[in-house]
């Protein structure tokens, strides 16, 4: 009988234990949705003359940590990253132990962010911060301001602002080499603010990293930077709107290769102007080639016709550079012709039937070529070849509601390589004048700044579907739409080259600017949208 009481006694003691041990909430109490209080620190906040290796910092309940590494920010950086425990559990208690040297007579601040959570509810701890100072005060300054994209209208993902404290070993290449006196974050906003700055005069830059270390690399990085020197404190104001751009990087050229039987590609980096490839070998007479730029990557494309060779030796020619480069032609296999068309089953009034081929089209049989309506009558049509790409339009009457097909007979294409295509059969159609919309837009160009109207659509804004080039005030009329959602933009084109020019930061030139009209734009069939006015300053 004993042996059963305590067994009893024993059983009852550990299911005490384990509900003293738990630390969320009793089932049915009220849910928590207060968040962690920090209570204090060792040493404590904003201790003078700090010299200690370690810092503890207590809160009123347990706590854990999210997203750490995204969200700590130290300011001056340091070469090591702090190491931060517990993570990944939760305890009423976090430890911070510094792997470097501190600056003599600096403010540190070690802001976490939203890093700290409760252990129950995720309830957040926003903002939080850890100040000291090395010295004898605790600097106290703050400045603040605003970032966004130079050519996109969406907010940045994350992007680090620095201060570079502008004295005797200042130069515009330490961007590139050092880390800034002082740092902070935009962390999915446009809005930054430094706080415990020093009196002085200092240079603003921003950072969109692919690599977090606050050292612009041209190649991966975003910059913009704040055109004038701020002078602390009296320049304690929000700083006006700093734009982030990626630079152009200059001509570089990378490599040659064969891809397949008769097509080379040359790889380059950076900005061309006039990209010119010329062959050094002897070729028979009948050898053909083609060199078309890829628009999608920084490749220009080289198709000939095969010949018996291990090597072609070429000269690959920029404004002042000029590479010389050996192919090594293993490659035995052609790329067979394939076709296809950007239509697909709808043709509008604003489209242009294509045919598109990875292969350049050498000859085009035009009485291989039939068009006819729904009527099956002959429909007359004239073809071209683009110039950039290897594609074919069609440019015929397009009447409204209308069936059109279109056949293309064996034979009709050959390719660079005398490949000819089988037989292609399409079928479109078009609809009413009435299931289009138009946009009625009157540009205010008050300086008669030269500009580029933008009519976009697409989820990333970035589809252009009409662009237009004014310098002056005058209405704009964007019809036979398709009913979606569209927006406007205006690039202010200062130099008039008809396209945006990005910036440069050691030339210090800002990027064009960009204008967004203030909303979008829904279009439904038979629908006139007038009275949008967009006013340039």
């Amino acid at each position: 009988m004993k042996q059963i009481v305590n067994f009893f006694i024993c059983i009852v003691g550990c299911l005490l234990l384990t509900n003293c041990a738990k630390t969320g909430r009793p089932d049915g109490g009220p849910k928590d949705e207060n968040a962690p209080i920090f209570v204090t620190a060792n040493p404590p906040y904003e201790t003078l003359n700090f010299s200690k290796k370690e810092i503890k910092l207590y809160f009123d309940e347990f706590v854990k940590t999210k997203d750490l590494n995204k969200q700590l920010v130290v300011s001056p950086p340091l070469k090591n990253p702090l190491l931060i425990t517990p993570q990944g559990t939760a305890s009423k208690f976090l430890t911070i132990e510094i792997l470097d040297s501190l600056k003599p007579n600096s403010t540190y601040i070690f802001n976490l962010g939203n890093a700290i959570q409760d252990n129950n509810e995720g309830n957040t701890l926003e903002g939080f911060k850890y100040v000291f100072s090395t010295g004898n005060y605790i600097d106290s300054l703050t400045t603040s301001g605003a970032i966004s994209d130079a050519f996109k209208n969406t907010n940045p993902k994350r992007t680090n602002l620095g201060l570079y404290r502008i004295d005797s070993t200042y130069t515009d290449s330490i961007v590139y080499k050092e880390k800034p006196n002082y740092v902070a974050t935009a962390l999915d906003t446009t809005f930054f603010k430094f706080t415990n700055l020093r009196k002085g005069k200092y240079f603003l830059i921003a950072l969109e990293e692919s690599n977090i270390n606050y050292i612009f690399n041209p190649k991966t990085d975003k910059i913009g930077f704040y055109s004038d020197t701020l002078y602390l404190p009296k320049d304690s104001i929000l700083i006006k709107d700093t734009k982030l751009f990626k630079e152009i990087q200059p001509y570089k050229f990378k490599r040659a290769k064969e891809v397949t039987k008769g097509k080379i590609e040359f790889g380059y980096e950076g900005k061309i102007k006039d990209l010119k490839v010329n062959l050094l070998s002897k070729v028979p007479d009948s050898f053909r080639s083609v060199a078309k730029l890829d628009l999608e990557k920084d490749t220009l494309n080289y198709w000939h016709t095969p010949i018996q060779a291990d090597s072609l030796n070429f000269t690959v020619a920029n404004a002042n550079f000029l590479d010389t480069v050996t192919v090594f032609l293993r490659k035995k296999k052609i790329d067979s012709l394939k076709l296809s068309t950007n239509i697909n089953g709808v043709l509008h009034f604003r489209d242009t039937f294509f045919i598109k081929g990875n292969n350049p089209i050498n000859l085009i049989d035009s009485t291989k070529i039939v068009i006819t309506n729904k009527d099956t009558l002959n429909v007359s049509f004239k073809n071209f070849v683009s110039q950039k790409e290897n594609k074919i339009g069609f440019l015929f009457d397009i009447k409204q509601k209308e069936k059109y097909n279109i056949k293309i007979l064996p034979g009709t294409f050959k390719d660079i390589f005398n490949t000819e295509n089988d037989t292609l059969n399409y079928n479109i159609r078009t609809k009413e004048l009435e299931d289009y919309g138009r946009i009625t837009l009157d540009i205010v160009n008050i300086k008669n700044k030269n500009l580029i109207i933008d009519l976009l659509s697409g989820n990333e804004k970035d589809q252009i579907i009409e662009r237009v080039y004014v310098k002056n005030s005058k209405q704009l009329v964007f019809d036979l739409l398709e009913p979606k959602k569209y927006y406007f933009r205006a690039i202010v084109d200062k130099n008039n080259n008809k396209i945006w020019d990005t910036g440069n930061f050691l030339k210090k030139q800002q990027p064009e600017e960009v204008i967004y009209f203030k909303q979008e734009l829904e279009v439904r069939a038979n629908n006139f949208l007038e009275g949008n006015v967009f006013t340039i300053k």
